[in-house]
């Protein structure tokens, strides 16, 4: 089966669930025996070096606008077509490699599933698929997420005007956090705000959502460690209580070899690929904490990824598989030497 042919089928399968069940009858048909955990991760193949393609997504996937040059449609890309390129690339699994399809990588997933297969089968190398043809990541970004909320006891908004207002606390923790530093190796966003109960009413309590990324682990800390902070004075300075939930951390770093950088170049190189050298959030990140090398290999073309009108070109998974194989082919090679 061609990616294409796969994609056209997979690319409106939705749920987790689902899109495994389609990968267990796919690999089953193939005379391979698919295997999977608690988790809801599915994987063929035993050997030490995992490629692994997310199948959760961001958004719900439909059936496919099919277009000459572009297929449209949410989640199309990221990561259907991830998907659809690592379980159509080899016609067996190729000897010494396990293929993972993961779940949780999205949103809040804590790459739950990435990290439960990388302790349970401790690869030696770990290779996601994930992201535009041409990307290489080869260092993880890491990220923290928070949930903050300000609590205080209401009131009316005439009668108790004196009182303390939790919106006040948020407010100073908004403008703390962009002044944080920002933007060559962190970043910072306030995802979501909420709170208050009617217009005439002191909220009793207010909230947001964030997110902080950064290249390194220090930088990372030292961002968890000023908002933890601000969080607090902005509550004391304001009279009200602060409560702050972590949702999720992704670690920082890079356990590149040089042999799967070389090996990507060169393949990339081989088969016409633009490959450049990058930072990213994949399912890597859990390879980096277990100290395991790793690498992310973006393998389609496309836009609009984590919206309605997300596209890809069809013809370029055909470039993305054979950048896989080229870069099997070297890995295997520089092992054997």
């Amino acid at each position: 089966m061609t990616p294409q042919d796969f994609l056209r089928r997979f690319g409106a399968v939705a749920g987790d669930e689902a899109r495994a069940d389609f990968l267990a009858e796919f690999f089953s048909g193939r005379g391979e025996v698919p295997m999977r955990d608690e988790e809801g991760n599915l994987w063929v193949g035993e050997g030490p070096v995992a490629f692994a393609a997310h199948l959760d997504t961001v958004l719900t996937p439909r059936p496919l606008t099919l277009e000459s040059e572009r297929w449209w449609g949410p989640a199309v890309g990221d990561n259907s077509s991830g998907v659809a390129v690592l379980a159509t690339a080899w016609s067996r699994v190729p000897e010494g490699a396990t293929l993972v399809f993961t779940v949780g990588e999205e949103g809040l997933g804590n790459l739950r599933g990435a990290r439960a297969f990388v302790r349970s089968r401790r690869p030696e190398a770990f290779v996601a698929v994930d992201g535009y043809l041409g990307n290489l990541v080869t260092r993880a970004l890491g990220s923290v997420r928070f949930e903050v909320r300000f609590s205080g006891p209401g009131g009316h908004s005439w009668g108790d005007r004196s009182a303390p207002n939790p919106a006040w606390a948020l407010g100073r923790l908004i403008r703390a956090v962009q002044a944080l530093p920002c933007c060559e190796r962190s970043s910072r966003s306030v995802a979501r705000v909420w709170g208050g109960e009617a217009i005439n009413a002191i909220p009793r309590e207010v909230g947001l959502a964030l997110d902080v990324r950064a290249t390194e682990e220090a930088l990372l800390a030292e961002a968890e460690r000023e908002v933890r902070t601000r969080a607090m004075q902005a509550a004391q300075l304001e009279r009200v209580q602060a409560e702050i939930a972590l949702l999720g951390r992704r670690p920082a770093g890079s356990t590149v070899t040089e042999a799967l950088r070389e090996c990507a170049l060169q393949a990339a190189a081989g088969v016409g690929v633009a490959a450049e050298e990058g930072v990213g959030s994949t399912d890597m990140a859990a390879a980096v904490e277990a100290g395991i090398p790793a690498i992310t290999l973006g393998v389609y073309r496309g836009g609009g990824a984590h919206t309605e009108a997300e596209w890809v070109d069809p013809a370029s998974l055909d470039q993305g598989a054979a950048w896989l194989r080229a870069f099997w082919r070297c890995l295997r090679g520089s092992a054997a030497a």
